[in-house]
């Protein structure tokens, strides 16, 4: 079976993606057909030897929709304007909506006057007054909606085509409705020129122009606040350099990075970006590879030591062969992995494609039923006509089509005032859902930048000397644990020593000398090199144990002390974790960090499970181990290396302080960086369901209600019949009562904050 993406363009509601999933499905040879309405992304798997691709486009483009082949093997070099193309479109998209809402509001408001503020008492020209002039009271009417219903073109030819594909969706009942509105509203324009004035009361022109603004409006605000898909990938192609310098011939020369091959020698200088994975076979250096591993604190590497595309090189120079390249580095295989999890279709849209699929085909079957039971009743052909109308029109989903994303509109906004940006209505309906949360530990639970915890000295040095001399002889290093003693110094206030010699021990530490002393300072391995006694192993061994980094000082061939390092916990996360536990939402912790480091973290903080030493690609299987197990699980990160799995989740945040790529990789992101707005992300979810849940209740017992009147369920009692004008006015109206159920939302406020005085680390 063979795996392949495309993107679709032309949907307008969960029920296209049905469409769409269900006609590919009946080709040979697929095995899966996902769509994923809100990425629209459809992703297959199918045998080649049964269809082909050519076979699944025309498949789609049948269906009333276009499909282009789309992933990381097929961008190489274009793959930066292929993301541009992809945000242009999408706002082109959003400028076409924002206009036909725009052309179709400005000719409704006067259709809606024309048609109804005579009843309302309204004054309108003589020349339009359907008692003296009833033709152009309807002709005028008739006038304004054209341009309407070319606003809302799209509404018919997918509508219409949907619905004689043998699929009708959404836009298959409004197209029906408003049709049958119009085509009515003609037929009484008709009457009138024959002299049947009593036709005026029966023009529905002004109906179909409101339910196509309406739901004009709908999908635009549904547009707008779909996530930029395209973004993430970009700015992860973006972090790998253009160019290399590559030695051919004894000679240095740059070439783009697509040129690179397996086996090319590479050179880096000192601040560099890794243009390609390789292994190092000349130089040592030190390599900051966050971006990549999480791990906050550089890697020392030698000859022999493998190196990753797109990590920084810190102070060395090195030469190194390039071992993998194209789709092969480890960076595709993070925009892969980033790629497959933003196609893959949540499963709360099953919900969206289940209601669609039997509402609009019962609602037209009702529709044509109650039509043909009062014609075969003896009913007049124009009564069956409004009762066929009628059914249309109040079941046309204009309550039940608001009642979801108003809420999440007005959820969103609220999250966005309290500095918590969700990104549309899918993470806002999962996360309230959630069981597992995973944390990534550096810049997430931690501050992300080691600094000093500990200085023991040993005789009669005084920690203000041992930090002086250790600072002295670190500003001449470019390690991140040297400058974190560096740092310790100046906010100290304390002065730096002339360095009369330095020289760096790649792996292990640094030498010179400062008044006259020689001053060695290193970890455990360079003290035991230099046959210096480590008095203080049992304190140091405590540190460790603890997360953090001993560095070991000795001065003229004696052990002066040890300066201790550590990544330390951010104030809010212990506070955070208890209150998700409070919850009953199960806390995990997963690091590139050694199990040591993120044992200690853990403790700390009261993490439930603990995943260490954990790879990129590692991480978004890790997430996909615990989905597999039935959970609903949320990634919380700020790197560069989250962004996999951030989109695998079912709920991806991303701290605000983070990374682009992980902040649009991410389904919410925490503009303050604080974690306690993780459970007021949740707790807003919650509100936010709850609100829809009333909405969709709201809008079924409406139609539950309304569809048999509009029937004649009361006239066969005696009561009166419904009109489709008064239908129009109970579709508004039940519109309205769920738009003002959804503003009750604004009223959300936070309860879970807490006091951060108690908490001293």
């Amino acid at each position: 079976m063979v795996q392949e993406t495309f993107k679709i363009q032309g949907m307008t509601c969960s029920s296209c993606a049905a469409t769409i999933e269900k006609n590919v499905q009946k080709l040979a040879g697929i095995d899966i057909a996902t769509v994923n309405y809100a990425t629209e992304i459809l992703t297959i798997n199918y045998d080649e030897n049964k269809s082909n691709l050519s076979d699944i486009v025309e498949n789609v483009t049948k269906s009333g929709y276009s499909a282009k082949k789309i992933g990381y093997e097929a961008m190489a070099v274009s793959s930066e304007e292929i993301a541009d193309y992809d945000k242009q479109q999408r706002l082109f998209e959003i400028k076409n909506l924002w206009y036909k809402l725009l052309l179709s509001g400005i000719f409704t408001l006067p259709l809606l006057y024309i048609a109804m503020g005579h009843l309302l008492g309204l004054p309108l020209p003589n020349i339009l007054e359907p008692g003296q002039n009833p033709l152009n009271f309807g002709l005028i009417q008739l006038i304004l909606m054209i341009p309407i219903i070319i606003a809302g073109n799209k509404f018919y030819s997918i509508g219409f085509s949907s619905l004689f594909g043998g699929h009708p969706n959404m836009d298959s009942l409004i197209a029906i409705g408003t049709t049958s509105a119009i085509l009515y509203g003609i037929y009484g324009i008709f009457q009138i020129q024959t002299g049947n004035i009593a036709y005026t009361g029966d023009l529905y022109f002004e109906t179909a122009g409101v339910i196509i603004t309406l739901i004009l409006l709908g999908k635009y605000l549904e547009k707008k606040a779909k996530g930029k898909t395209s973004e993430a990938i970009k700015k992860l192609i973006g972090l790998q350099p253009k160019t290399a310098t590559v030695i051919h011939g004894g000679e240095e020369i740059v070439i783009p990075i697509e040129e690179i091959e397996v086996g090319d020698i590479i050179h880096v200088k000192p601040g560099e970006k890794i243009p390609i994975d390789g292994q190092i076979i000349s130089g040592s250096t030190s390599i900051d590879e966050s971006m990549i591993t999480g791990e906050s604190i550089p890697v020392e590497k030698i000859p022999g030591d493998k190196i990753i595309g797109a990590s920084i090189n810190k102070y060395g120079s090195i030469k190194y062969k390039a071992t993998d390249v194209g789709k092969d580095t480890v960076l595709a295989q993070i925009i892969k992995l980033v790629e497959d999890a933003q196609g893959s279709k949540a499963p709360i849209a099953r919900m969206a494609d289940t209601i669609s699929g039997f509402f609009v085909p019962i609602v037209i079957g009702i529709a044509i039923l109650s039509g043909i039971i009062w014609s075969i009743t003896g009913a007049s052909p124009v009564f069956s006509l409004t009762t066929f109308i009628a059914v249309l029109v109040i079941a046309c989903p204009c309550a039940l089509g608001l009642a979801t994303p108003t809420a999440i509109m007005v959820g969103t906004g609220k999250g966005a005032e309290l500095g918590i940006l969700i990104k549309g209505g899918q993470p806002l309906e999962t996360a309230h859902k959630i069981h597992t949360i995973v944390f990534d530990k550096t810049g997430t639970i931690t501050e992300g930048k080691p600094i000093v915890t500990n200085i023991l000295t040993e005789g009669t040095i005084t920690k203000e000397k041992l930090l002086m001399l250790a600072a002295s002889i670190e500003k001449s290093s470019e390690h991140s644990l040297g400058e974190a003693i560096v740092r310790e110094a100046k906010q100290t206030g304390l002065p730096f020593i002339k360095l009369e010699e330095f020289q760096a021990i790649p792996g292990k530490g640094i030498e010179g000398k400062i008044e006259g002393q020689h001053i060695l300072l290193g970890n455990k391995i360079l003290m035991e090199n230099r046959n210096i006694d480590i008095i203080l192993q049992k304190d140091s061994d405590h540190m460790a144990s603890e997360g953090k980094t001993p560095m070991y000082i000795a001065i003229e061939g004696e052990m002066a002390g040890i300066i201790a390092v550590a990544d330390t916990v951010k104030k809010g996360s212990s506070k955070a974790i208890q209150k998700l536990h409070e919850l009953g939402i199960k806390v995990a912790m997963i690091t590139g960090d050694n199990q040591a480091t993120a044992k200690a973290i853990a403790s700390e903080v009261q993490i439930d499970i603990v995943l260490a030493e954990v790879l990129p690609g590692e991480k978004a299987r890790e997430i996909a181990k615990l989905q597999k197990g039935g959970e609903i699980v949320a990634m919380v990160g700020d790197g560069i290396n989250d962004a996999p799995a951030l989109a695998q989740a079912d709920v991806g945040i991303a701290i605000g302080s983070g990374t682009d790529v992980a902040i649009e990789s991410a389904d919410i992101v925490l503009m303050k960086s604080d974690l306690q707005d993780v459970v007021t992300a949740i707790k807003l979810s919650k509100s936010t369901i709850r609100n829809i849940k009333q909405n969709l209740f709201w809008a079924f017992a409406y139609n539950a209600l309304g569809i048999p009147i509009a029937a004649g369920l009361l006239f066969i009692f005696g009561g009166p019949r419904l009109n489709p004008m008064i239908a129009a006015a109970a579709m508004s109206l039940s519109s309205v009562s769920v738009l003002m159920n959804a503003l009750r939302l604004k009223r959300f406020k936070i309860t879970n904050k807490i006091s951060l005085r108690s908490n001293v680390l």
